[in-house]
């Protein structure tokens, strides 16, 4: 059998983790286990687009070294990732979220758009380190 990629593991941990922690966090804030939409939405404490790109960067600067083209490219996809998340998507969901609020007090016929939420910065800080833990401690664990 072909050994799992430990880049791809780190990848699916630092997702779940992230997303099940979003979970956890609306359920102790609304003291309610009924907030399932937290598994798979976007936003929020913390980011998971941060820790997944950032639990592989980890691993590609262990394993391959941070020297390494492939540390490069993964350390650049992270920080574009990041600066995304803060500065165009939380921008965009703004601009929705005022758009939905004038169609509210303008009681205007027109449907109502989804208005993604992006992340504040330190969603997208805990979401880094989180993804810095995961990559490191895949890369001891999986060798």
């Amino acid at each position: 059998m072909e050994e799992l990629s430990p880049y791809l593991i780190a990848v699916i941990i630092a997702w779940v983790a992230a997303q099940g922690s979003k979970y956890v966090i609306q359920a102790f804030k609304s003291r309610s286990f009924a907030g399932f939409r937290q598994l798979y939405l976007s936003g929020n404490m913390p980011s998971s687009h941060s820790a997944t790109t950032v639990a592989l960067a980890t691993v590609v600067g262990m394993r391959v070294g941070i020297e390494s083209a492939l540390f490069a490219i993964s350390a650049l996809f992270a920080a574009v990732v990041m600066y995304d998340a803060v500065m165009v998507r939380r921008s965009s969901g703004e601009q929705g979220a005022a758009i939905i609020a004038l169609i509210k007090e303008q009681k205007s016929k027109v449907q109502m758009p989804r208005a993604a939420k992006g992340h504040e910065p330190l969603e997208v800080i805990v979401g880094a380190i989180l993804g810095l833990i995961i990559g490191y401690l895949v890369f001891l664990l999986i060798k």
